[in-house]
């Protein structure tokens, strides 16, 4: 079957069983593309593609898939080391410092250093797509006010030709057949402080490909955030596909809009819910524990308030189970603690799956005010939206489960 569906390894990693089952499956199915980076789950995720290709293909990858992969974030295990190296270096390679938790590069040093760790990883001689991994992350770091961005965007063009000029170097050496840039600026207005000016991307290309002695440049991939919240990237993509470029579209379910969080997927009313809850609630009558009783009553009457689950999972964390652990300590008899301990887990498991549903009827409510017509689910509206449009040639879909390939891979039919 021939599908603008590809697979997007972010989160997937080897110790998952499901991961595998799951790119296996999309493989099998017909799904042609997958993609990765360098940094997905501290590398894994490209391991986990060696490790499925061993066993679908005998560690032969079919010239009809291709494996996308990208490089610049510094973290995980890669940080530590380079928080450990001389300063000196750190300078050399142009290091971005962006938060105590992430640098960044695209150094040509880095580049090169990079693609091989992530051929030994893959187990590949040759790669078929190398993306720069948000190079705005330098804008992000050196723009503080309008007055910093001409200069800025500048020294970050600068920076960009030095990493096309690795690139195409790479492919001279026969490392890699092709590269491009995944860029969540692609996506912002053109006045934005941390606009990254594609159109001046071709021409870069095409002069690092003269400086490196290649005939025609090998700039042939974008990629960028497009959903039915974030649509700014399809002047990006018009424009990519007007120029001959591949255009590779990432979260089309997972929106950021005002500062806030949407996930374009319906989710189902947990039908354990209310008895859940109401059996934890009788339960904490009977004890006379009111403090985490009258908790309970409060989650229950904020589970609609929410913005996406992602914010109560953070509330969880921070607020809810430090107070309940220090409350649960308070209980003096230990199979209560635990009976009370296992139906807490009980009622967060099935809240967190309610949260989901309200989220997404709230969703769905503002897609339709918007004049969206939403169809059977928020997720086939989504996709099919972005399957229609000429310009994307695929959609990287987070595919961690075999339920989630099945699902799908139903919608495209």
């Amino acid at each position: 079957m021939n599908t603008k569906l590809a697979f997007g390894t972010y989160r997937t990693g080897l110790d998952d069983p499901e991961h595998e089952a799951a790119l296996i499956l999309a493989l099998r199915e017909g799904i042609r593309l997958i993609d990765t980076s360098t940094n997905y789950m501290n590398g894994d995720a490209e391991r986990l593609i060696a490790k499925v290709l061993e066993e679908l293909y005998g560690g032969f990858k079919p010239d009809d898939l291709e494996i996308v992969s990208k490089c610049g974030y510094i973290q995980g295990s890669l940080l530590e080391e380079i928080k450990k190296s001389d300063e000196k270096m750190i300078e050399a390679l142009d290091i971005v410092k962006y938060s105590e938790d992430c640098y960044h590069s695209i150094h040509p040093g880095f580049i090169k250093a990079e693609l091989t760790k992530s051929l030994e990883r893959l187990n590949l001689e040759k790669l078929d797509c190398y993306l720069l991994h948000n190079p705005e992350y330098y804008l992000m770091t050196e723009i503080k006010t309008e007055a910093d961005k001409t200069e800025a965007q500048i020294i970050m063009l600068d920076r960009i030709l030095d990493a096309f000029m690795q690139l195409e170097t790479e492919v001279k050496l026969g490392r890699l057949s092709s590269y491009g840039i995944s860029s969540n600026s692609f996506s912002l207005e053109t006045d934005a402080l941390y606009f990254l000016p594609y159109e001046d991307l071709i021409v870069l290309a095409k002069k690092a490909a003269f400086e490196v002695g290649n005939i025609d440049a090998n700039f042939s991939t974008i990629q960028m955030p497009v959903n039915l919240l974030e649509k700014e990237g399809l002047t990006c993509a018009a424009w990519a596909h007007a120029n001959g470029l591949r255009v590779l579209v990432n979260r089309p379910l997972n929106a950021s809009k005002d500062n806030l969080m949407f996930r374009l997927a319906s989710e189902k009313e947990p039908t354990d819910y209310f008895s859940v809850l109401n059996e934890l609630l009788g339960t904490l009558e009977e004890i006379n524990n009111t403090s985490i009783f009258n908790l309970i009553g409060e989650l229950d009457n904020y589970k609609h308030r929410f913005g996406w689950v992602g914010e109560y999972q953070t509330f969880l964390m921070q607020k809810i189970i430090p107070h309940i652990r220090q409350e649960l300590m308070n209980i003096d008899d230990e199979n209560t603690r635990n009976v009370i301990s296992q139906m807490l887990m009980d009622f967060f498991a099935s809240y967190e799956t309610m949260v989901k549903y309200e989220c997404s009827k709230q969703t769905k409510s503002m897609l339709e005010h918007s004049g969206v017509k939403v169809k059977e689910t928020l997720e086939e509206t989504a996709l099919n939206n972005l399957i229609e449009n000429a310009d994307i040639d695929y959609i990287l879909v987070g595919m961690r489960k075999t339920k989630y390939v099945n699902a799908l891979l139903k919608i495209e039919g």
